[in-house]
C-alpha cells in the first residue's frame, strides 16, 4: 500500500529517521533486514486495519448500564441490568458505545456481544477506575449448550490431565482454553471445529487461486468477476496431499522434525487460514491488503471465499476481579476466563487488568485485532494471559504480566503473522509457540524477567518452552522470530557467569535476532536457527513491527 500525498511520506520519513542514531547506515542494519538470501515476513500488517490506522475511540449513541439497573458498588447482582443494556444497544443503527462508571459490577453469567460497531466502555483499569467482579467460575454458569461440541471430544478422545504427584486423573476442563465471561461472536458462530459430526457444508468457494508468491500480495485466480476491493475473504489452503504434501513442506521447510499427524488427518478442512481483504481487482488478478502467507501454484491451490465477521467491536478501560479460589493444576481451570474474542476483524481489548483469571483473553478465528495495554495480576496460578489461537495478524502490544502464567506469551494453534510487541513479564517468565501450524509470528522487543537454574559450569534457563499435542508437532512452522528479545536476570546467575537459553523442542527456520540481557547468554535452539546479534541489542531497530510498518509506509 503505497502513500500518495508528499507530505505525508515526508512525515513518514522524518519519524524513520528519528527511530535511527544519527551516525547509521544501510549497512549497520542486520544482514536479515538487507538480504534476499533469508527471508523475513513482513510482520507490520498485524492489528486493526493492517497497521495502517490508529485504533478509533468509542462513538456513536451512549448507552449507560445504570439505566437498566446495573448499579456499581450496591451488592446486588448486575448481570440483567448489563443485558438489558446490551439489548438495547442491539437496537441500535450505527456505532454504540455500553457505558459503565466507575465502581464495582456483579456478574455471574456470560455476557454476550453479536453485532458490530459496538464498544462495552469502562472508566479505567485501576481500582478507582470499573470493576467487573465475577464471584463464581463458568463451570457454575450455564451455557445454553455453547460447549457441547468441546466437552464430547474431551470424552471421546479421553484429554486427561494426569499427574501422580497429586493423584490428579480427570478430563481436561473446557474451559481452559475455551469461553469468557465477555463473549464475543456472531450467534451461532463456532469458533473452532472439533468434531465431524458438527461440520456443516464449507462456505462456498468464489474462486480458486493459480498463482501468487509467498510475500506479495497479487493473486491470479479462476474467476475475478467474484470480487470487489473492500471485501472480506479467506484465502485457504488445504493439505490433500498427505503426510509429504507441498504445504507441509512450505511450512516446515523440509524438517528433521517429526511432523505430526494432524497435519494430514482432516484433508478437508484447512490447514493454513489467511484472512484479508480485497484491495483492487485487474483482470484475472486481485491486489489484497496484506502479503501471502504461502505461495499459490499447482502444487500449492489454495481456495478463497467469502468471510462476514464482526467488525469494530472493543472492549476498554475494566478491571476483571475473579473471586479468590485454589488452584488444581494445568488442564483442569474452573474457568475464570475474561474475554473470549472470536470471528472478529479491525476490532480491539485495551487498558484492561485481570486479577486472579485463569485466562485473561482467549481468541480464535479472527483478524486484525489489536490488544493493547493489559496487566495480568494474581495469586493464584494461570493458564494463558493473552492468548492467540487460529487468529491472523493480530498485534498484542504493551502485556504486562506479573502472575505466574503457564504460557506466559503464546502463539497457539494456527496463528499467522501476529505480534506480541513491547511486553513484559516478571513470573515464570515462557515463550510458548503451542504447535498446530503456528508460524510466521513475531515476539518484538520483548523483556523477560528470569530465575535461572543454576549449575556448576553455567546456569539455564528454558525460555522457549513450547507445548501443544504431539499431533500437532513441531512447536511451530517456518519464520517464527524473536526480535531484540531482553532476559532479566534476577537470580540463579551470579555477576558475568553465562545463562545458556533452551529452547530444546521447538520448530524449523527460526529468527533469533538481538538476544541480549544482564548476563552473557549462550543459546541452544532445536532445530537450529538463523541468529543474529546475540548478545548485543539492535538498538537501531528497537522494534521490527515499527521499522517494517514505517517502511510499508514510506513505499519500500
Amino acid at each position: 500500500m503505497k502513500i500518495k500525498s508528499p507530505l505525508l511520506t515526508s512525515i513518514c520519513a522524518a519519524a524513520m529517521m528519528a527511530m535511527l542514531p544519527a551516525t547509521s547506515s544501510a549497512q549497520d542494519l542486520p544482514d536479515i533486514l538487507t538480504s534476499d538470501e533469508h527471508y523475513l515476513p513482513d510482520f507490520s500488517y498485524a492489528g486493526y486495519k493492517f497497521g495502517m490506522e490508529e485504533v478509533p475511540g468509542a462513538s456513536g449513541k451512549v448507552i449507560n448500564v445504570s439505566k437498566y439497573g446495573a448499579k456499581p458498588n450496591d451488592g446486588v447482582d448486575d448481570t440483567q441490568g448489563i443485558k438489558d443494556a446490551i439489548a438495547a444497544a442491539n437496537n441500535v443503527k450505527g456505532a454504540v458505545t455500553v457505558r459503565f462508571h466507575a465502581g464495582k459490577f456483579i456478574i455471574t453469567d456470560i455476557i454476550e456481544v453479536t453485532r458490530s460497531d459496538i464498544v462495552l466502555q469502562g472508566s479505567g483499569r485501576s481500582e478507582a477506575g470499573t470493576t467487573l467482579y465475577f464471584p463464581r467460575p463458568l463451570r457454575m454458569v450455564d451455557d445454553g449448550g455453547k460447549l457441547s461440541e468441546i466437552r464430547k471430544y474431551l470424552v471421546k478422545y479421553e484429554k486427561r490431565q494426569r499427574d501422580k504427584d497429586a493423584n490428579l486423573d480427570v478430563l481436561f476442563s473446557e474451559y481452559s482454553w475455551t469461553s469468557g465471561f465477555i463473549w464475543i461472536g456472531r450467534k451461532g458462530h463456532r469458533s473452532y471445529a472439533y468434531l465431524e459430526e458438527y461440520d456443516r457444508p464449507a462456505d462456498p468457494s468464489l474462486s480458486t487461486g493459480l498463482n501468487g508468491q509467498r510475500g506479495k500480495r497479487t493473486i491470479k485466480v479462476t474467476n475475478a468477476a467474484s470480487f470487489t476491493p473492500g471485501q472480506r475473504i479467506q484465502v485457504l489452503w488445504h493439505n490433500r496431499q498427505g503426510e509429504n504434501g507441498a504445504l507441509v513442506q512450505s511450512l516446515y521447510n523440509n524438517t528433521e522434525a517429526k511432523v505430526g499427524s494432524r497435519h494430514w488427518t482432516s484433508p478437508e478442512k484447512p490447514l493454513v487460514k489467511q484472512r484479508t481483504v480485497v484491495e483492487s481487482v485487474n483482470g484475472d488478478t486481485i491486489t489484497i491488503a496484506d502479503t501471502l502467507l504461502h505461495d499459490i501454484n499447482a502444487d500449492l491451490p489454495a481456495n478463497l471465499t467469502a468471510w462476514a465477521p464482526l467488525e469494530n467491536v472493543g472492549v476498554e478501560d475494566f478491571r476483571f476481579e475473579f473471586a479468590a479460589s485454589p488452584y488444581f493444576g494445568h488442564h483442569v481451570e474452573q474457568g475464570y476466563n475474561g474475554v473470549y474474542l472470536t470471528d472478529s476483524a479491525d476490532s480491539w481489548v485495551r487498558n484492561l487488568t485481570f486479577l486472579n483469571a485463569d485466562s485473561g483473553i482467549i481468541s480464535y478465528d479472527s483478524a486484525n485485532v489489536t490488544i493493547s495495554d493489559i496487566r495480568s495480576i494474581g495469586d493464584r496460578p494461570a493458564h494463558y494471559a493473552v492468548h492467540m489461537g487460529n487468529v491472523h495478524n493480530f498485534l498484542a502490544e504493551r502485556v504486562q504480566v506479573f502472575n505466574p502464567v503457564i504460557h506466559s506469551l503464546t502463539f497457539n494453534t494456527q496463528s499467522t503473522r501476529s505480534v506480541y510487541k513491547d511486553a513484559e513479564v516478571f513470573s515464570a517468565a515462557v515463550l510458548d509457540q503451542h504447535a498446530g501450524a503456528n508460524h510466521q509470528n513475531l515476539f518484538d522487543n520483548v523483556t523477560l524477567h528470569i530465575d535461572a537454574k543454576p549449575g556448576k559450569k553455567r546456569a539455564s534457563y528454558p525460555v522457549f518452552n513450547g507445548s501443544g499435542a504431539g499431533y500437532w508437532q513441531p512447536g511451530h512452522g517456518s519464520f517464527n522470530t524473536a526480535w531484540n528479545l531482553q532476559l532479566i536476570v534476577e537470580s540463579g546467575a551470579p555477576g558475568n557467569q553465562t545463562v545458556h537459553v533452551e529452547g530444546l523442542a521447538e520448530g524449523p527456520d527460526a529468527r533469533i535476532i538481538g538476544l541480549s540481557g544482564n548476563r552473557p547468554l549462550t543459546l541452544e535452539y532445536n532445530p537450529a536457527p538463523y541468529v543474529e546479534d546475540m548478545n548485543v541489542r539492535v538498538d537501531m531497530v528497537p522494534s521490527l513491527y515499527e521499522y517494517q510498518l514505517q517502511q510499508r509506509k514510506m513505499g519500500k
